[in-house]
């Protein structure tokens, strides 16, 4: 194995962190719950009201986006609103979508 192959290979940390990742994109819901977030920040009734789940289920798995540093919250008065980390998670979502239904 030469130099470049071998700085190809993820380290074991790196493949930790990227399986992490991708198993908080693993989950129908939170799918769903990042799709609503694309175009606009949302609060927690928002987003149960669009994807059909009760609050209490959205904010769980906000819960583990917001450890994943793949959504953030900001606080308005009583009600706290969502929207994406950044354009990445966008892309990842985006990316993962063409691709499931890429020859479909």
């Amino acid at each position: 194995m030469d130099a470049v192959q071998a700085q190809e290979i993820l380290s074991q940390m790196e493949a930790k962190r990227l399986a992490e990742l991708f198993k908080a994109f693993s989950d129908a819901s939170r799918l769903r719950i990042v799709s609503t977030l694309i175009a606009a920040e949302r609060n927690v009734g928002e987003i149960a009201s669009m994807v059909g789940i009760s609050e209490s289920a959205v904010s769980h798995h906000l819960r583990g986006l917001r450890q994943m540093n793949l959504v953030r919250p900001r606080r308005d008065g009583r009600l706290v609103y969502y929207s994406l980390e950044d354009e990445h998670v966008a892309e990842l979502y985006q990316v993962g979508l063409d691709h499931s239904l890429h020859g479909n």
